[in-house]
Order: C-alpha cells, then structure tokens, then sequence
C-alpha cells in the first residue's frame, strides 16, 4: 500500500527530467512535419516543470447568501486541502438589463427572489461581509478570492487587495471592469475562457499585454467548458495544450476550471500542465441552487487535493534503469537474473 500523502505537503517543483527520444517504426512513419512536431513535444516536456498543484475551492453563491454559511464552507474547504477559498461579488442592477432583472428565474425551483433580479439580489454579500469572510481565511491559513463580474465589483474587491481576483468565463470581454484589475491592482488576475472564441482569448492576452510594467505575469488563463454540468466528452481537456503552445511564455500560468462530475478529469487536467485547478465547491449537494449539482463535497474535494498532490509526485522519469526499490525484485524474479547460473550454463 502506498504512504497517505498530505494534500498540504511543502511546496515543490518537480522536473520531468531527461526525456526519451521518440521511437519512428516503419509501420508508423511520420511524415517530416509530424516528426518535427514531436521532437519539439518532448522539448516541451523536458522543460516543463510540474510544480505543487494548486485547488480553488469555488464556493461562489452556494452560501444562498448566508454569512455563516460561507464561513463554514471556507472551514471545510482548508480542512479538505484547498489552496484558495473563493466567491463571486455582482452589482446586479449594473450587470442586468432591466428586462433580465425583472425575469422570472428560468428555474424557478432553485430561486431566492420573485425574479431574477431579486435572486441575485438575495445571494450578494456586501463588501463588509467580503472583508469578514478574507479575515476568516486569515484565522485559518486559506488564501481569501472571488470572482468579479462588472466594474463596481471589482473596484470593491480590489480594496480587499486578495492575493488573486478571478474573471469568470461571461466577463472576460469585459475591458472597462478588466482595466481596473490591470491598472488599479497588483495581484494575480486569473481568466476562464469558456464560451470564448480563440480570437477573443487573443484580445484577453494582448490587453494584458498593453498593461503597464509586469501585467501579463498576473495572468492565469484558464481552458472552461460552459456548462452545469458538463459531460465528459465536452470537457475537451487538450484545450490545455493548446494554451501552453500558444500562450505558456505569455501568462504567469494555465489553469483548468471544471464543471464535471467527478475527480478524474482534474487529475488528467495536472498531469497536461495545468498548475490551477478550480472546482465548484459546498457542503450538500441537493441544497437549493442552479451551482450545487456540478459542486464537489467535502469527502470529493479531499480526494481530489489528494490525489493531485500524488500525482505531482509521480511526474518524474526514472532516475536509473533499475531503481532500488527494484533491485530485490529483479534479482529474486526477473529471468535470467535469479536462474542466471542455469541459463548461462545453457548458453555454453
């Protein structure tokens, strides 16, 4: 049986070490720019270094806009391994249209107001609150975010100076909320790209870009499938690749946000490159609300700080061809090892 590893171990950067050339057989050939593309893979790999996998527990709105709730959740949260404990802010009036304010709730089973509008309304937690809720992370060494979905929003969170402010996949066209994370903020800004054009990721990364001094070095950008939740076969987890190719030497890192159900996925998402990892977050998923059903719990989170933190572990080559843990097996198993002094007495 393997040794428990804690999903709080110190951190550490895990190279991949020297890797191994591809193999080309004559039955599977490749064509010169197919074999270039993989000599520059395993470039890629050899200088790719796994560092301490990092969990965003999305609490978002599953408090349903209780105070204490959402500091039980952020208690649960540490105690499961998270890195970072994280809820949203809206000005719901400045994000809505009025006609979409005054709607009814398109599931009227999981709403807190008469129309969407109050819904929204009803979930927020003030700004003071944010604060109790980043001081309640102090007491329990759990980094405090949220994300921020229009202009007041993030001018609010930004007083609160969080370590991270994530930009959620609906408002990362945003630029007037964006500018103010750019140029009135100095921590990291992490960015979700579901629902997202490859164009529209471009403009992301060159606003960013355009930023005064270090700006683009705050950026997470995130691969995001839309969805609640959403089925395997859209998760289209090589979206990660596709990120690093393009913009690995362009953003301080790339991370994956995930709506499925779950840990398997998230474990794959580590293992392609992705140091972030984001997971929607509460305490029971059959409470009231549209976020539970694609939440992890409690017992699912644990399992899945675990295991990303065994699996950074394992992220390595072999040091040596015969390692020393093998070395009994080998001489009491292997043919030719333990039955040598036969098969060379065959041999002659």
């Amino acid at each position: 049986p393997s040794p428990t590893l804690s999903a709080c171990a110190a951190p550490r950067v895990v190279s991949v070490g020297p890797p191994r050339p591809p193999v080309l057989s004559s039955a599977l050939a490749m064509s010169e720019p197919a074999a270039k593309k993989a000599r520059t893979d395993i470039a890629a790999l050899h200088d790719f270094e796994y560092r301490k996998p990092k969990v965003i527990a999305e609490i978002g709105c599953n408090h349903k806009g209780e105070l204490e709730i959402a500091k039980e959740l952020l208690a649960l949260a540490k105690e499961a391994g998270a890195t970072v404990g994280k809820f949203q802010k809206r000005t719901p009036k400045e994000l809505l249209t009025p006609a979409q304010y005054n709607a009814p709730h398109p599931n009227p089973h999981n709403s807190f107001g008469a129309t969407y509008g109050e819904h929204r309304e009803f979930l927020e937690l003030s700004i003071d609150d944010h604060k109790k809720l980043q001081d309640h992370c102090k007491n329990i060494g759990l980094e405090y975010s949220a994300s921020v979905w229009d202009t007041t929003a993030a001018k609010e969170i930004v007083t609160l100076n969080p370590s991270l402010i994530k930009v959620g996949s609906p408002s990362n066209q945003h630029w007037e909320m964006q500018k103010v994370l750019r140029d009135e903020y100095t921590g990291e800004v992490h960015i979700s790209t579901g629902m997202t054009t490859k164009e529209e990721i471009e403009k992301i990364v060159k606003f960013w870009e355009e930023g005064k001094g270090d700006a683009k070095n705050r950026v997470v950008l995130y691969t995001c499938t839309s969805g609640y939740p959403v089925p395997f076969e859209d998760v289209c987890l090589l979206d990660i690749r596709l990120l690093q190719q393009k913009y690995q030497h362009r953003v301080k890192a790339i991370g994956f946000s995930g709506h499925h159900l779950g840990i398997a996925i998230d474990i794959a998402a580590y293992a392609l490159g992705a140091e972030w990892n984001e997971r929607h977050f509460t305490k029971d998923r059959t409470w009231k609300g549209t976020d539970h059903a694609a939440s992890l719990e409690p017992a699912g989170l644990a399992k899945l700080c675990r295991d990303l933190q065994a699996t950074q572990t394992a992220m390595r080559y072999k040091s040596m061809d015969i390692l020393d843990l093998e070395k009994e097996q080998r001489a009491k198993l292997k043919w030719g090892q333990y039955n040598k002094d036969i098969v060379m007495g065959k041999k002659a």
